[in-house]
């Protein structure tokens, strides 16, 4: 087994082979210098989890810390922990600054080649070779390299600084500066509380609104158990309590969009107070149409109440010398633009896979269970929820590989690949109107129209579908060792 990726997924992976596949060889390919994945790239002021840290922390380590929802650092830490644990062993395992570049299959010879670069003793680039008989990729949805980043008119005219969120410069002073922060999404709800601690003032520049929920920091639920029970029984019970209530809160929006819209107006305007001003808050689309931003306690509306930031919803005419010129007229002073725009969502890593000497076109192929992709053999990959937090889906996803894994051990299989029902009709991967979403909607996989080909954003219906079902479901082919020739596939009965 080769995972790609050290993140939050690569090292949960790691753990559930070690605890439901015992025995087997497995590496970890990690391009950067250390563990933690987006946890350890993401150091702007302020980073956190956009969800509670029971669902996003693993199943299998109980999460000690008091906040609810965490900072990017203490997430960071608590997966270093999960790899370093005495009986998990991972991190020996693990072959930092080895990015990926390509992945072969080859039927004949019943494994994958992947090629990796890193950079020797002496700095100069070197091309290191691996080979697997199961590949597991967990790098993520969006490009390390590079964010999404428009261009605006006359940008050199400005003598401040921009600054793009996921490179953010180490010891960057901000302090009694005017900051505009452009967007509106979950970095730029996080950034603008944050900045604003310290900041003359911070203006979010926002072209729509976003929906925004405030969650509670601390759960006092979590704290009352922790006290009460041992540490697994309270995590488990309190992942277990936000998981249904995240359904439950999800299946409202989506059913009566307008009372859920109506409660998020309710609870701003508490704390707002007077000042507040609905139309800034309130989009054009429908609840989770586009992911809904968490706000702990309702910093950043503490933050318009007390004058220390405010929010322009407006379109950038041009930059200028001294800050922003709108498309009103209005000019927002600014000594630092922070251009919060968004992710450049990559597929599968960026990594060019070829099977038996053909380029993979993954936007020909369709996804079975969330994880698999049709016509490829002894693959799987890692994708979370866009309505939940990521390690939910993530944990399923490692629970399944584990489960096929071992039943072609006992069968003596050597390869397994998902194969696709033509009869099936084609839906887009995901149905979420997000830019990042949207701006890559044509090279992602397709899903189904219906079971296992569907992509579900509920956590129940995955976890029967991924750990209660057979796996001889008539979709899986798979091939004993000592056969090569693609027409000795079966069903695996």
């Amino acid at each position: 087994m080769l995972i790609i990726g050290a993140g939050l997924s690569g090292i949960g992976a790691a753990r559930h082979l070690l605890a439901k596949s015992p025995g087997r060889r497995f590496e970890i390919l990690e391009a950067r210098d250390a563990i933690g994945g987006t946890w350890d790239l993401f150091r702007y002021p302020g980073v956190r989890s956009d969800s509670d840290v029971f669902t996003l922390g693993y199943s299998f380590k109980p999460w000690l810390g008091r906040k609810s929802i965490a900072d990017g650092g203490d997430i960071r830490n608590y997966i270093q922990e999960a790899a370093d644990e005495d009986e998990a062993g991972i991190t020996e395992r693990i072959r930092f600054g080895h990015k990926v570049r390509n992945a072969a299959w080859s039927t004949a010879e019943g494994c994958w080649t992947v090629t990796a670069e890193n950079r020797d003793a002496q700095g100069e680039l070197q091309t290191v070779t691996r080979r697997a008989k199961f590949l597991f990729l967990c790098s993520g949805y969006y490009s390390y390299d590079e964010g999404h980043r428009p261009g605006f008119p006359n940008e050199a005219a400005f003598q401040g600084q921009i600054v793009h969120p996921q490179f953010w410069p180490e010891g960057l002073e901000y302090a009694g500066k005017r900051v505009v922060v452009i967007g509106s999404g979950a970095t730029a709800v996080t950034l603008v509380p944050a900045l604003a601690e310290r900041a003359a003032h911070v203006t979010m520049l926002q072209r729509s609104p976003s929906y925004i929920a405030i969650r509670p920091l601390v759960d006092e639920t979590a704290q009352r158990l922790q006290r009460w029970l041992p540490a697994t029984a309270a995590h488990g019970l309190v992942r277990w309590k936000n998981i249904l209530t995240g359904i439950f809160q999800y299946q409202v929006a989506r059913r009566r969009p307008e009372l859920f819209r109506k409660a998020l107006m309710e609870a701003a305007q508490k704390h707002v107070g007077e000042t507040f001003d609905a139309l800034a808050f309130t989009p054009s689309y429908n609840p989770w149409d586009q992911r809904v931003c968490a706000v702990p306690d309702g910093n950043l509306f503490t933050a318009l109440r007390e004058g220390q930031a405010s929010v322009v919803t407006d379109t950038i005419e041009a930059f200028t010398p001294t800050g922003i010129r709108l498309s009103s007229g209005e000019e927002l002073p600014a000594d630092l633009i922070v251009t919060a725009t968004g992710l450049k969502l990559n597929v599968l890593g960026d990594v060019q896979f070829t099977v038996d000497g053909q380029p993979l076109d993954v936007s020909r192929t369709m996804v079975y269970k969330g994880m698999m992709l049709s016509s490829v053999p002894n693959f799987a990959y890692a994708f979370g929820y866009t309505n939940s937090s990521w390690t939910l889906k993530a944990e399923l996803t490692a629970d399944h590989v584990c489960r096929l894994l071992n039943h072609m051990d006992r069968h003596g299989y050597g390869a397994v690949f998902p194969e696709a029902d033509p009869s099936v009709e084609e839906e887009p991967l995901l149905s979420f109107s997000s830019g990042y979403v949207t701006r890559s909607a044509h090279v992602l996989p397709k899903q189904g129209a219906s079971r296992p080909w569907q992509v579900y954003q509920n956590y129940l219906m995955d976890k029967y579908t991924i750990q209660f079902t057979s796996l001889n479901d008539g979709t899986l082919k798979f091939r004993h060792h000592n056969l090569a020739d693609n027409s000795t596939f079966a069903s695996g009965r």
